[in-house]
Formats: structure tokens, C-alpha cells, sequence
């Protein structure tokens, strides 16, 4: 049976006191236990990477992009094993396992660019003799606290510009499925990283409640829940912390009368059920406009009737299980109040089986049509795949019901009109639009992050906001006088 320690100072440390078992959710097995650390056990960790950083924080930009250029290759030289890892823990198929690794790595590839990216400002004569210029630098130790839906890339879009800018880092993945992070970390000592610039500590509340509240600790990024992402923000800010915390989503698909059925039903299909709807960027909600209801269903029908689901460590299966029991029965019982509320549901996934795993976390794809705003499966994040169809007469309709929802995360729109995406993307009120995009994750060099509540804290993550949030900046003006000044000035200063 496996036992998931911690990861300190260059490597695994005893096991701790408490703990809690991993379990692989396609067949229900436990797959071993993984520590939960103590106030003490993530305080020292803390202090071992404050030790660090006054080394770290000296090495230049260039040698410490050298080092993510060797991380990165060990990352693609152990894709499949961490692929598995990947799998093994959450769920989903090894295919999507390997995309996320490479979303991952494209983050990597973005760090790599430091020496430019720390770049400041400089202006020569601001006034008679006198310089000006800024800096970036590192703020010190700094935080990540990653969901169970993506186990390696979300740490990959905080650490490595995290550790790129000079910061060292403490990585408290979810307790759920731990063992690819672990993996991470040894492949980044064995890139070279110094002892203590990256650690991991494993744990449930009482670890991040350390991170949030250590005087050490500079700064925190979040990706989770809403209701954890605003107890996230409001407790490190009150302690004083930079903190990005990105919360839950609602996102819809606007389907126009116009737009390429086939390509939308394709693109739906993957959106919907890729990963068991497991990602924050999952379409959950289609608007139909006009009559294009009716043929979005008749298209949708067969397709998920053919969806592969089983175990995703078989190569031929397109969706696998969910992460746990517990998160099992919450997405069936929002399947129930469907029901309960007057949705047509046209696919049942609670019937599905699957041949020798019984006891894994299965549920099949399931899709509700006639579902209005004012149900439970429309307003709330059910996080699993389950796909809900509100008919709406006109564009103008489905735009403000967008608009008017509490999460603004992701949105897509449909359509073979220029003139209605352009209108779309300037007037929708989501912070990550795709036009015939289904899932418009931004590429490494942007930024990603929704807007209302799906979004706390002024920057969005990795890109040029992930460099600007862990870096400060320090602005200069510097003159070096000829001769004694001897006259005092009590005027203020300005520039001559």
C-alpha cells in the first residue's frame, strides 16, 4: 500500500501523525494513505523555505530559467508515468491526463522567458541629472493550494513563474490524489532546484488554515470552489497576503440558429463530458436559440449514447469515473432535483454499469433539456457531466441570462455570424470568451481567470498577471550631484 509523506528541503519526510486514505476511484480500491501535516510540521517547512529564498532569491534569472529548461525535459520524459499517476487518482482518461501535463509544461515554457519577463523600466534624464528605473523582485515565500480535478496543472500555473521570479515555494496539493505532485517534486531536485525552494506538504484544513495565517507566507493562489475560494481570499487577506483565488463556474455555450451543427455537437460533446465534467472551463449549460433546440438534441442523442466510460487507463475510453463516493452522490442528487423540478431528462447516466468495476465512481453522461433559470441544476455548479439545455427565443435573451448569473468564468458562442460574435464578446460579462471555441482556456502568455464570483483578487493566473503577482515592484530615481548642495529645499520636489 502507498504512503504519501511530505516533500521538504530536497526530500520525503517521516509520516505523520494523522491520516487519510487515497482511493482509485474506478474500481473504489484504497490505494494506500497520504499524511495529513500538523500546524508544527507546515510551520517548519515555512521556515525552511524562508531559509532558502535568501539563496534562491540571489540566483540570477538566467540560471534559474536553466533549470525549468531541464525540468521540462524530465517532464516529458516521464509523461506516462505521470500520466498514470494522473489517472490512477482522478479518474479521467490517460489522453486527457497527457493534456493536461502539456498545458502544464506550457507554463513552464513560459517561465523559461524570466530574464525578460523581470525586465523593469528605465528613463534617462527624468530631470537635470537624475535617472529613473524599476525592478521586479521576488517577494519571498509564497503558497499554492490546488484542487483534485487538475493534480499537476494548476500547481504548474503557480510554481514555476512562482520560483522563476526568485520566490520560494510551499505546494499544498488536494489530499484526494497527491501522488503525481510528490513526482513533480523529485523531478525538480533531479533538474537541479535547490533544497527548499520546492516543497510539498500534504493536508486538510488545519494545513491551509497555517498557510493562510503564517507571517512568513507572502503570498497564496487558489483554484477551487467558490464558497473555499472566498474563505481563502478573505482569511489571507486579513493577514495581510496577496492572494488569487479563482472560484466555481456556470458555463454556457450560446448555440445561434446558424452555426455549424456538427461542429457544435462535436465540440459539445468533449466540453461537456471530457474529464466526467470535472473542470472549472466544463460547458454545463447550452442556450438554444430559436428552433435549433430540437436538432441539438436529435444530434446529441446518439453521441452520448456511443460515449466510451469506463476505467481511463483503457486506451479506447473517452470519459471515466468521478473522484470519490462522496462527490458521487452530490452530482446524482442534483441529477434528483432535476427531476424533482420539472426538467425533461432525456439521458439517465445514473443507470450506467460498468462491466468489473461496480464499486468504482461511475456515473454516465446525462442531459436535461427544458431546464429554466430558476432551477437548482442551472443555478449551481454541479461539477460532474451533466448537461442542461435552456431554450431561449433570441440572442438578446440568452446574452442577459449569461449576464445575469453569479459566476463568470467561461462562456462560448456558436455561430457563422461576425457580426454577433463581435457583439458577444464585447458586451458578455465573462472574464474567458471562445467563439466556436468551446473551452477557451487562454494559452500560457495570457492570463486565465474569470470575473464575478468566479474570481478573487485583482490578477488573473500565470502570464504576464502570474509574473506581476509574484513580483513587487521598487521604483528608483537616483542622481549622483557634482559639487555640494548647500541650500536646503522645502518645496516639493519636481523635475527640471
Amino acid at each position: 500500500m502507498l504512503t504519501m509523506t511530505h516533500y521538504v528541503n530536497g526530500e520525503h519526510t517521516a509520516a505523520s501523525t494523522r491520516s487519510q486514505e487515497i482511493f482509485e476511484p474506478a474500481t473504489g480500491e484504497c490505494r494506500g494513505q497520504v499524511s495529513l501535516a500538523s500546524r508544527d510540521e507546515v510551520s517548519a517547512a515555512i521556515a525552511i523555505a524562508k531559509s532558502a529564498f535568501d539563496t534562491w532569491s540571489q540566483v540570477t534569472p538566467l540560471n534559474r530559467a536553466r533549470v525549468l529548461f531541464k525540468f521540462k525535459a524530465l517532464v516529458e520524459q516521464h509523461m506516462d508515468e505521470l500520466a498514470r499517476l494522473i489517472t490512477l487518482e482522478h479518474g479521467k482518461v490517460l489522453d486527457d491526463a497527457r493534456g493536461e501535463l502539456i498545458r502544464g509544461l506550457e507554463v513552464v515554457e513560459f517561465a523559461c522567458g524570466i530574464p525578460h519577463l523581470l525586465k523593469g523600466e528605465h528613463t534617462e534624464q527624468v530631470g537635470g541629472g537624475v535617472d529613473a528605473w524599476s525592478v521586479n523582485q521576488a517577494l519571498g515565500v509564497v503558497a499554492g493550494i490546488a484542487p483534485f480535478n487538475f493534480p499537476v496543472m494548476v500547481p504548474m500555473w503557480m510554481f514555476p513563474i512562482a520560483i522563476a521570479c526568485g520566490n520560494t515555494f510551499i505546494m499544498k496539493p488536494s489530499e484526494k490524489d497527491p501522488s503525481a505532485v510528490m513526482r513533480i517534486a523529485e523531478l525538480l531536485t533531479e533538474a537541479g532546484l535547490p533544497a527548499g525552494v520546492f516543497n510539498v506538504v500534504n493536508g486538510d484544513k488545519e494545513a491551509v488554515d497555517t498557510l493562510l495565517s503564517h507571517e512568513d507566507i507572502q503570498a497564496v493562489s487558489f483554484v477551487g470552489s467558490t464558497p473555499i475560494a472566498e474563505y481563502i481570499y478573505s482569511t489571507a487577506s486579513k493577514h495581510g497576503k496577496r492572494v488569487q483565488a479563482l472560484g466555481g463556474a456556470k458555463n454556457h455555450m450560446l448555440l445561434m440558429p446558424d452555426a455549424d451543427l456538427d461542429q457544435a455537437v462535436s465540440a459539445l460533446m468533449g466540453a461537456a463530458y471530457g474529464s466526467a465534467g470535472e473542470r472549472c472551463m466544463a460547458i454545463s449549460v447550452v442556450l438554444a436559440v430559436g428552433d435549433v433546440g430540437d436538432k441539438l438534441v436529435d444530434k446529441l442523442l446518439p453521441q452520448i449514447q456511443q460515449l466510451k466510460v469506463g476505467n481511463g487507463l483503457t486506451p479506447e475510453m473517452e470519459m471515466g469515473p468521478l473522484i470519490s463516493r462522496q462527490h458521487l452522490a452530490k452530482v446524482t442528487e442534483f441529477v434528483d432535483a432535476g427531476i424533482q423540478e420539472g426538467a425533461t431528462l432525456v439521458v439517465d447516466g445514473r443507470q450506467l454499469t460498468v462491466a468489473d468495476h461496480q464499486q468504482g465512481y461511475f456515473l454516465g453522461a446525462c442531459l436535461f433539456d427544458n431546464v429554466t433559470p430558476e432551477m437548482r441544476i442551472y443555478r449551481e455548479e454541479i461539477f460532474g457531466p451533466v448537461l442542461s439545455i435552456v431554450r431561449v427565443k433570441d440572442y438578446a435573451s440568452a446574452l442577459a441570462l449569461i449576464n445575469q448569473h453569479e459566476f463568470g468564468n467561461g462562456t462560448a458562442i456558436f455561430t457563422q455570424s461576425g457580426e454577433a460574435a463581435r457583439h458577444f464578446c464585447h458586451h458578455v460579462q465573462v472574464g474567458m470568451v471562445g467563439v466556436n471555441v468551446p473551452i477557451p482556456v487562454p494559452m500560457a502568455f495570457h492570463s486565465f481567470g474569470g470575473w464575478k464570483r468566479s474570481l478573487f483578487g485583482p490578477l488573473h493566473m500565470h502570464g504576464p498577471d502570474g509574473v506581476r503577482f509574484y513580483t513587487k515592484r521598487k521604483a528608483i530615481t537616483a542622481r549622483w550631484p557634482v559639487g555640494k548642495q548647500t541650500q536646503a529645499e522645502f518645496v516639493m520636489p519636481t523635475m527640471k
